[in-house]
């Protein structure tokens, strides 16, 4: 959701798209961060063109490399063309995003994405953009996001169920295709959080498809702005702004109904995020949202509520099916917090309160979400001259913060390669500060980061406690796709097996 680069996502959505595109957001006679007693190591021009093919087909490799290469901040151009300081410095990430905010704002590589998806917390910036969080805010509450878990392991439970079914009939184990899944439940959890409604199996398949079609083509317009005129000629830029219409119409229609039946004789509305939406008042004004303002922000939560969870779910469950210690650790804390309850109660819904004596759930998400952040780039101009640490940063300087090697630096994480989700326990050496940016930070840190934690502990918990997960033999490493969001390229399977309690019938 809203945030750092999110949410994106997410995340938070999450503009992770500043590569290679020759269009600029620096004023022309602007240049990139020059020397004030700090100079940067600069990769050449023609350097950086030779290389544009390559990063606009796998970036991750190439940034690595890079930043191995020269160090944690490095002036290069992208595309050949746009000059920009590419940085996985947390320090100086830190003084863009939280110490003088003020002074950075998101570039339009990120605010072009509103062509697509309006203008709602995720792209817009500025007074508007603070004016639309103000006014959202309390539907993330704790509070709010508490009175969402029993719903959220409701959808959980009736996702699963068919699973178990099927694992059962079929010897105990059932293969599934694990983006596919995620997506499906995220979505699901999303839509009644928003709508209090399902999304038929058709209507979600038909929004999840635009929504991926969307995002591809717009990462192509940007990764190489050389086909755009080609994309003009074969009118895929008027295709794809039809697409988002259609995906507008779907949820025009519900915001419609909903409408509708709130102005019918004797209603009660639902309480969840749409209706909050329509009910929210301006303080200075007392107006209410726009219908259009209302469409884009239902639109960016839909999106961005579930893109990011469903990206981070998906590597959990490839790293746990790899790791099945780590998996069996959190199912063994499980039945401890179950067996501790007073008689009676038996296997019930989790509550919101006992999510804190669950925690290797929790940290096994975040170490997750550290080896593969779904906001893996974050993008940001500056405003005005600027300096850090003996760095000179003029007006209109262009910076890539790159949160996937921020969170792979061997300086700021003992062997960074590895799923060790102990990290993150308290007994644990602390973190370096700024070094772990999964939502983004400062006053643009995701504002959906309470709700997408408290679902994603919660899949995790629901799915350990029926399933165990095993890789399927023979298959590859699966690559990354880094589009906006950092997405497995292709889906993968992974075989949930049913835990040894739910094969003999117990405890379904």
């Amino acid at each position: 959701m809203d945030g750092a680069g999110a949410a994106v996502p997410p995340g938070g959505l999450l503009l992770a798209v500043t590569w290679c595109s020759a269009e600029s957001t620096m004023a022309s006679s602007a240049s990139p961060a020059a020397p004030a007693g700090v100079r940067l190591p600069r990769v050449p021009r023609w350097q950086s063109l030779l290389r544009s093919f390559a990063l606009a087909k796998d970036p991750l490799p190439i940034l690595d490399n890079t930043l191995a290469r020269f160090g944690d901040s490095v002036h290069l151009f992208i595309g050949g063309v746009q000059p920009s300081v590419l940085t996985r410095d947390p320090g100086l990430i830190n003084h863009i995003l939280q110490k003088n905010h003020r002074n950075y704002r998101k570039s339009k590589f990120t605010q072009g994405f509103a062509r697509y998806i309006g203008h709602g917390l995720l792209t817009n910036d500025g007074p508007d953009w603070l004016r639309q969080r103000r006014l959202i805010q309390p539907g993330f509450h704790r509070q709010r996001v508490a009175g969402l878990a029993g719903l959220m392991q409701q959808i959980i439970a009736e996702t699963l169920a068919p699973l178990r079914a099927r694992a059962a009939a079929e010897g105990g184990a059932v293969e599934v295709a694990t983006h596919e899944l995620m997506t499906e439940l995220t979505f699901r959890i999303i839509a009644r959080s928003v709508f209090s409604t399902n999304f038929g199996a058709a209507e979600l398949d038909h929004v999840a498809r635009l929504i991926t079609e969307i995002q591809a083509f717009y990462v192509r317009t940007i990764r190489q702005p050389y086909l755009n005129p080609w994309f003009r000629l074969r009118g895929q830029f008027r295709y794809h702004d039809q697409l988002t219409r259609e995906l507008r119409a779907v949820l025009s229609g519900y915001i419609a109904r909903r409408r509708a039946a709130n102005a019918a004789p004797g209603s009660a509305p639902p309480d969840d995020l749409l209706q909050m939406l329509l009910d929210v008042r301006y303080e200075d004004t007392g107006q209410p949202m726009t219908d259009e303002q209302v469409l884009d922000e239902a639109l960016i939560l839909l999106i961005a509520g579930h893109e990011t969870s469903a990206n981070a779910l998906t590597w959990l469950l490839y790293l746990l099916a790899r790791h099945p210690a780590e998996a069996e650790a959190i199912r063994a804390e499980t039945a401890a917090v179950l067996a501790a309850r007073p008689p009676g109660q038996g296997e019930a819904l989790f509550a919101f309160e006992e999510l804190p004596r669950l925690p290797r759930a929790l940290y096994a998400v975040q170490e997750a979400m550290r080896l593969y952040p779904p906001a893996w780039m974050v993008d940001r101009v500056a405003l005005a001259d600027d300096e850090y640490q003996g760095l000179r940063i003029p007006k209109g300087t262009l910076f890539s913060l790159y949160i996937y090697g921020l969170h792979h630096a061997p300086g700021h994480w003992p062997q960074p390669a590895e799923f060790r989700p102990s990290r993150f326990a308290p007994t644990a050496e602390p973190l370096v500060p700024g070094a772990y940016l999964p939502f983004g930070g400062g006053p643009r840190l995701c504002i959906g980061m309470q709700f997408a934690l408290t679902e994603m502990q919660l899949v995790t918990l629901e799915l350990l406690r029926h399933f165990t997960v095993e890789p399927v033999a023979g298959r590859p490493p699966v690559p990354t796709l880094p589009l906006i969001t950092l997405r497995p390229k292709g889906d993968f399977g992974v075989r949930l097996r049913l835990t040894p309690a739910l094969s003999r019938g117990e405890g379904a």
